[in-house]
C-alpha cells in the first residue's frame, strides 16, 4: 500500500477523482510530450487525489488511446485510487474498456462534435442500446456509471438496466451558483440523489464544479461518493500547482462533512 494515499480514501467522505484531459490537450499543441499525463496524475495522486479520470475521444483531441494505457499502468501502484474511464460507450470507450479493465467505465452521450459533455441520457431512446453494454463491463468487472441530468423519475430506470451509479451532471447548478435560483437548483439535485439512492444506486457528480461551488454541492446532494473535476482543476493548478491545487480542493470537501 502506497504511504501517501489520502488517508480518508475508503471512509464516509466523497473522493476526488482528477480528470487529466486538458493536461494532454496542452501537451497535444506541441510534439514534445509536455506536460506530462501521467506525471500531472501521479502528483496529484500524492496530494491526496482517490482517483484519476480520463475521456478520451474518437479524434483524439486530447487525450490519447496510449494515454488510457499508460495510466492504467500508473494506477496499478497505486491500489486504493480509482480508474475512471468516460466516453460514449458507441464510439471508443468500449474498447479501451476490454484493453485496461478500469475500475469504472462512465457512459455519457456525447456526439462526435461536441466540445464537452452537456447533457445526460434519455434513457428511454437509449436505455435498451446500453444494456447489453453495460453488462459486458459488468462481466469484465467493470463499476458502470450513466451520466445523468438531476431527474428523480429517470433514476428507477437506469438502476434496472445494471448500472451501478449514475453521475449527475452539474453544469445547471454551477451555473445557478451564487445567484436567485441556487437553492431551486440544489433541490433538484438533492431529489435526484434520493431518488437514485433509494433504488441502490451509487453516486457520482460532476461537470463545472470548482473549489467556490464545490462545498456547498455536497452539503445539500446526499451521499455523493465521487467528484470528477478537470476543467477548473487544471487551470487553478495553472496558478498554484498540481499539489496545493489538489490539496485546496480536498479541503472544500471536507468543509462540507465539517
Amino acid at each position: 500500500m502506497n504511504p501517501l494515499l489520502a488517508p480518508f480514501a475508503h471512509d464516509a467522505r466523497c473522493a476526488l477523482s482528477v480528470n487529466v484531459n486538458k493536461v494532454a490537450l496542452l501537451r497535444n499543441t506541441r510534439h514534445l510530450g509536455i506536460p506530462s499525463v501521467v506525471k500531472a496524475a501521479e502528483t496529484c495522486l500524492l496530494a491526496g487525489a482517490q482517483g484519476i479520470t480520463v475521456h478520451p475521444r474518437p479524434d483524439e483531441r486530447h487525450i490519447r488511446a496510449h494515454d488510457v494505457h499508460e495510466l492504467a499502468a500508473l494506477l496499478k501502484a497505486w491500489p486504493q485510487a480509482e480508474f475512471n474511464i468516460e466516453g460514449n460507450p458507441t464510439h471508443n470507450l468500449m474498447e479501451l474498456v476490454r484493453a485496461t479493465r478500469p475500475h469504472q467505465a462512465t457512459f455519457v452521450p456525447d456526439s462526435v462534435e461536441q466540445s464537452t459533455s452537456d447533457h445526460g441520457w434519455d434513457l428511454a431512446a437509449d436505455g435498451e442500446r446500453l444494456r447489453p453494454l453495460i453488462a459486458e463491463c459488468k462481466a469484465l468487472g467493470v463499476r458502470v456509471s450513466l451520466f445523468m441530468d438531476p431527474l428523480p423519475e429517470a433514476m428507477a430506470h437506469a438502476a434496472s438496466l445494471g448500472a451501478d451509479r449514475v453521475e449527475l451532471y452539474t453544469e445547471p447548478y454551477a451555473a445557478a451558483h451564487g445567484g436567485a435560483d441556487q437553492g431551486a437548483q440544489l433541490q433538484r439535485y438533492a431529489a435526484a440523489a434520493q431518488a437514485a439512492l433509494q433504488v441502490g444506486l451509487g453516486l457520482n457528480a460532476g461537470h463545472d464544479l470548482n473549489q467556490r461551488n464545490l462545498t456547498d454541492f455536497l452539503r445539500a446532494v446526499p451521499g455523493v461518493q465521487e467528484v470528477s473535476i478537470g476543467h477548473a482543476l487544471v487551470a487553478d493548478a495553472l496558478e498554484a500547482g498540481y499539489t496545493e491545487t489538489v490539496r485546496g480542493y480536498l479541503r472544500a470537501i471536507q468543509a462540507a462533512y465539517a
